[in-house]
This record gives structure tokens, C-alpha cells and sequence, in this order.
């Protein structure tokens, strides 16, 4: 990719040469932040101690942090234990424990935040003891740390701890904390029934809202003991707690749930708990649920009817495929259409032939790059279009995503279990051929299918050489997702351990500190698609290497005319990718930044394959997506236009991006 110059547009602040070494022992490094002339705070880093602690959080300095740990300003504490929730270095598990009873509550909850973040078990005790002490304003802090850190002998600790308390802190507290440690994989079923307990409407809303959350993300949880209960929660006033309630009773193992689930997908006023809703049905409920399931197709959020199709796709038995290409051929969204095509290529039948031409001409005849990807995607249903789909996904001059979209059909078909054994070795040297293309998206996709054990390719390509050949043309840190799936590969083909990943370090993109001393710590942006106006205001506080990051390329216009690449329904919609398919990057990695934040609705975050290994994709959430909160940097915050943003679908243009006042 082309690196781009820095802007060019003056600076309100700057910086001398050197900070004074009292702040810090040591010298400085080349990076480090640098005392401002200018006396108006634009925002917190105009303060040279935070610009320093925010340095050694960017480099991953724990020596550099812990003595912050002891310093006289409250506000040094807590921004030191903040930076060490990005660190995630064990090593500062001691030095944190003390301020779970410092004199501020503001590092009480830092110091707790941090130690979720780093999740050593032997803070539990710690952690554990500041939960049974008296009721703060950080409990629910407490809480989640300690579900953070739980083993199974802690997480009973956890379950008793707010059992009998009538304190509303204390139930949000647990519920939350029964969430982390959930989503980790430690329950036990007095965790399950106390989380149930949780949902009675009675509770304070944090604390139905963190049940919902831990029964529905909590894996392999079989809720059928708890049908009753489960169905009385997708009632609650609250839309996102019916919506996780909705998605709990998805794990009830009983079919007469189908009632409850068809009225909810059919007259619930919030399109996401529709949406969890049509997931929460199966093939064991085909029969009961599919006219409910048919009408959602036509359902006026877009999320909603996508949804109603992929169900059709992963569930319909019994029908003839004819059905599903003439309700396919009715509707107006391209992407709910190629969903229902493909459901009628799977199912099949007689018709087969016929359905599977008429997606070939459909891709023929469409424009649009990404109704194409799904075109091709939708032939991967059926064996028989093998040499179609080879055909465009090489095919001279298109569009990056097509060929994106090509590959992974490929490789879909090859795993179809009637797919020709006589085609076998044919497929092999497509992989090769992929993996010398150069593109590092059917690169990635060919070495992901080279080191699947049931395709055995390995017996068909003895020699490895060409993946090794096809790795060191890669260029890294921007093409680190390529160089992962390459390298896991070789080792797993040549039986050794896995190698670790070149993230890369603080040095070779520090934060810009320049840049940050001209954003306001209000700084708003105006996003502009083509489903209308989007508002979002910057975390520079919180983020400042990748709002900095962030900034530089709104500058540049890096952003403008890119598209939305990513839409999943009631999760998120991602864009930024320079490729438009999602492999794209910047020549540069940031470091994650993971503040004291948390994904609620219209949350703005860094895509990434990885801690610290961020560039320039990003996306907004359309509900709390809890399981995301301390894994993907938040940078941004959507303030308005959240109506826009559940709009939006793939293909989707970012017309342009500009600060705003």
C-alpha cells in the first residue's frame, strides 16, 4: 500500500526537546512527549506526566509504570493503572492490588479494570475480599474483575457474594462479573441459576441486562430447566435485555420454545430482538416456525430479513429448491436474494441445473461488486459450478472483492461432500496457483484450506517451497493477516510449533504527539455515507495513538469513498478496508489502547487480528456487544445518526470523513 505523507495543516501545540528527567528516571527515548509552550489544555495530554505514562503504555513499559503506581496524584494512579489494562503484564498484579483501596475511588476502579484486563487468578483473593467489603461506587468494578480472574473454586465466592445483598450496586456487580467469567467458560449451574434469578424484573435494569448477557455468551449452556423463566425475560421493557434473553432461549433444548420465538420474530418492535429472535430457531422447529421465518424476509429493517434468509440456508429440509428461487426472485435486496438462492441451490432437487443458471446469469448481469462476491458465494452450494467460480474468482481486471469472494467459494465447494474425487487434484493446484497470485486475501484463504486435515492436500503438493516463496514477498506489519495464516501453515504442515507473531513495536509507529495536541478532547467527526449523516465524538483521552492515527488519515482522505465491507445483523458494521474486502492495512500497527470503556450501542472500534496490531479498519456496534469490551480498542463514540448506522449494509459508501466542531 502507498504510504501517505503527514498532513501538512499547522499545530496548535508544540513541543521542546526533552522532557525533564524528575518525571521520569532515565532518559527520554527519541518519542518521548515533550513539554507544550501553549497554556490552554486542549486535552489531558497537554500534561507531561500523563504524555509519559501514556509512552510507556504505547511501548509496553511496565518498569516504566509501577512507580506511578505510588505517586502522590490520584490522578497519576489511576492513569498509570489504566495504562497497565492495556499492558497486561502480571508482573503488576502486586503493585495493583493496594489501590483496591486507595483513597480515590476513581484508582479503586482503575486498579480493579486493570487487574480484570490482566486476569491472574492470584488477584482473586484480593479481588474477592474487596467485594465483601462495604458497598462502593466501583463495585460493580470489583466484581468484574474478580469474573475476569475466577477459576471454579473462586467463581462460588462469586455466586454467594451477592446472593442475599439487596444493594443494586452489588446485584449489577455480580451479574456483570458472572458475565466475565462466562464468557471465559467458568459456570457451574448455581452461576446459571443465579444468573436466571437475575432477569426478575424486580432487579435494576444493569443487572438483567448483565443476566441476559451472561446466559446467552456463556458457551454450551443447555437453559432447558430454565424455559419458563428465560421466556418472561423476553418481555422485559428493555430492548436489549429481551434481545439476549431471546438468544438465551435459543439454548433451551426443547421445540415448543417455537411459539415464543415466532412471536417475537413477528411483533417485537425492536429489530434486534427480531433478529436474535430468527437465530434462536432450528431445524428441530423447521415446521412451526418457517412462515413466520417467510414474512421476515420481507421485514422492513434489512438486518431482519438477511437474517430470515440464512436461516432458510442453514435449516430448510423438505422443500424443493424452485420454492426458494421464486420467492428469491421477488425481492429487491440483493443480498437477502443471493442468501435465498443459495438456500435453493443447497436444497436442490430436480431443478437443480436451473437454479444454479440463474445465479450465473444473476452474476453475469449485476454491477455491483459485492452482489457479485455473494453471487459466488451463493454457488458454492453446488458442486457443478466449480469451473464457473474458478473462472471469475482469476478472472483479468475485476475488483479485489470479487476474486475475495471467489476464493472462499472454492474452497466451500471443495468441502462439499459430493464434490468429485477426479477434481481433487485440480483443486490442489488452484491453491497454488492462489497462494503465487500475490493477493493476499486468496493467499490467506489457500493456506487456511493447505493446512485443513480433511482436505488432505498436503499428499497432492509434497513440496512446500512455494508457501515459504509465497510468505517472504509479503510485507509486513501490513500484511501481518497473510503472513499469520501463511505461517501457521508451515508449521502445522511441518509439524512444528506455532511461530509467534512479528507485532510489531512501539518504535516503528509511535504515538504522534504533535497530532494529539491538536485534538480537542471533544473533537467530533462527521461521517458522511450514503444512507445518511453519522456523528461520532473522539476518545483522545482514552485512545491517543489511535485517535491520533485515526485523525492523520481523515486528513489525508484515506477514508473517503471507501466502502462498508462487513454488515452482520445486531452486531456490527465495519469499514475503512482500502481493498474493500477486509484484508486491507495500512504500512503501520498500533498498539491496542484499551481504556476504561465498554461496547455499548454505537461504539466505535478498531478491527485487528490480534493485540496490538491495529491499523486503519474500524467499526460501529449496533447493541452492547459485551464479549468485545477490552480486546478491541475504543476509539469513538457514536453521538448521532445511530439510526443511519443501523442502516447501513455492505457495499454501503463512506462518502467522506471530516472533524467537525
Amino acid at each position: 500500500m502507498t504510504q501517505f505523507p503527514f498532513s501538512a495543516q499547522p499545530k496548535t501545540l508544540f513541543y521542546s526537546a526533552c522532557i525533564a528527567a524528575s518525571l521520569l528516571s532515565g532518559c527520554a527515548s527519541s518519542n518521548a512527549p515533550q513539554t507544550p509552550t501553549a497554556t490552554a489544555a486542549v486535552n489531558q495530554f497537554d500534561d507531561a506526566r500523563h504524555r509519559l505514562i501514556a509512552t510507556a503504555q504505547d511501548e509496553r513499559n511496565t518498569t516504566a509504570l509501577l512507580p506511578y503506581l505510588t505517586h502522590p496524584e490520584a490522578r497519576y494512579r489511576q492513569a498509570a493503572a489504566l495504562a497497565l489494562a492495556s499492558v497486561q503484564d502480571k508482573t503488576a498484579t502486586l503493585g495493583l492490588q493496594p489501590l483496591l483501596n486507595d483513597a480515590d475511588p476513581a484508582v479503586q476502579r482503575a486498579a480493579a479494570y486493570a487487574l480484570g484486563q490482566t486476569g491472574d487468578s492470584s488477584a482473586v483473593v484480593a479481588l474477592a475480599a474487596r467485594v465483601a467489603a462495604t458497598p462502593t461506587s466501583g463495585q460493580r468494578y470489583f466484581y468484574e474483575a474478580l469474573g475476569r480472574c475466577a477459576t471454579l473454586t473462586s467463581l462460588r465466592q462469586l455466586v454467594r457474594a451477592g446472593a442475599s445483598s439487596a444493594d443494586t450496586a452489588a446485584l449489577a456487580g455480580q451479574a456483570w462479573g458472572l458475565l466475565r467469567a462466562g464468557i471465559r467458560g467458568v459456570t457451574s449451574e448455581a452461576a446459571v441459576s443465579r444468573a436466571v434469578a437475575l432477569l426478575d424484573q424486580r432487579n435494576p435494569l444493569a443487572a438483567r441486562r448483565g443476566a441476559a448477557f451472561t446466559l446467552a455468551r456463556t458457551p454450551r449452556l443447555d437453559l432447558t430447566l430454565y424455559q419458563a423463566a428465560l421466556t418472561t425475560a423476553t418481555t422485559d421493557p428493555d430492548a436489549i435485555t429481551r434481545a439476549a434473553a431471546t438468544t438465551a432461549l435459543g439454548k433451551v433444548k426443547n421445540p415448543a420454545i417455537a411459539p415464543a420465538l415466532v412471536a417475537l420474530a413477528r411483533r417485537d418492535p425492536d429489530y434486534r430482538v427480531r433478529v436474535s429472535a430468527l437465530r434462536a430457531m432450528n431445524a428441530t422447529m423447521y415446521g412451526p416456525v418457517k412462515e413466520a421465518a417467510w414474512e421476515a424476509t420481507t421485514d422492513p429493517s434489512a438486518q431482519v430479513a438477511l437474517t430470515a434468509a440464512e436461516f432458510f440456508l442453514a435449516h430448510a429440509s423438505g422443500e424443493q429448491g424452485i420454492l426458494f428461487l421464486e420467492k428469491a426472485n421477488k425481492l429487491s435486496n440483493w443480498r437477502v436474494r443471493a442468501t435465498l438462492l443459495a438456500a435453493a441451490l443447497k436444497v436442490g432437487g430436480t431443478e437443480r441445473g436451473a437454479i444454479r443458471n440463474a445465479i450465473e446469469q444473476r452474476y453475469t448481469a449485476a454491477s455491483d461488486p459485492y452482489e457479485k462476491g455473494y453471487l459466488l458465494k451463493a454457488l458454492s452450494e453446488d458442486p457443478a459450478a466449480y469451473e464457473f467460480v474458478q473462472k471469475a474468482t482469476f478472472a483479468a481486471g475485476q475488483p479485489l472483492v470479487v476474486g475475495s469472494y471467489g476464493i472462499e467459494a472454492l474452497v466451500a465447494i471443495r468441502r462439499l461432500p459430493d464434490f468429485p474425487v477426479a477434481q481433487h487434484a485440480a483443486f490442489a493446484l488452484t491453491m497454488r496457483r492462489a497462494m503465487a497470485s500475490g493477493d493476499v486475501t486468496l493467499m490467506s484463504t489457500a493456506a487456511e484450506a493447505l493446512r485443513d486435515p480433511k482436505l488432505d492436500l498436503r499428499r497432492l503438493l509434497p513440496d512446500l517451497s512455494f508457501i515459504t516463496t509465497a510468505r517472504d514477498k509479503l510485507v509486513l506489519p501490513r500484511d501481518l493477516e497473510a503472513w499469520q495464516a501463511l505461517q501457521q501453515t508451515l508449521d502445522y504442515l511441518n509439524n512444528k510449533p506455532a511461530t509467534p507473531t512479528p507485532v510489531a513495536k512501539a518504535a516503528s509507529h509511535p504515538i504522534n504527539w504533535a497530532v494529539v495536541g491538536t485534538i480537542p478532547a471533544g473533537q467530533r467527526v462527521l461521517l458522511t455515507t450514503t444512507k445518511g449523516d453519522i456523528t461520532m465524538q473522539l476518545h483522545v483521552n482514552d485512545a491517543p495513538g489511535s485517535v491520533a492515527s485515526f485523525v492523520e488519515l481523515v486528513r489525508q482522505g484515506f477514508y473517503n469513498n471507501k466502502t462498508f465491507h462487513r454488515v452482520v445483523p445486531n452486531f456490527v458494521a465495519q469499514g475503512g478496508c482500502p481493498r474493500g474486502d477486509g484484508s486491507g492495512s495500512t504500512d503501520y500497527n498500533l498498539r491496542s489502547e484499551f481504556g476504561d470503556l465498554r461496547y455499548g450501542e454505537g461504539a466505535v472500534g478498531l478491527a485487528s487480528a490480534g493485540k496490538d496490531t491495529e491499523s486503519c479498519q474500524w467499526f460501529i456496534t449496533h447493541a452492547p456487544t459485551p464479549h468485545l469490551d477490552g480486546r478491541y480498542t475504543i476509539f469513538a463514540q457514536v453521538i448521532q445518526g445511530m439510526n443511519v448506522a443501523h442502516r447501513l449494509d455492505i457495499g454501503d459508501k463512506i462518502v467522506r470523513v471530516e472533524l467537525v466542531r
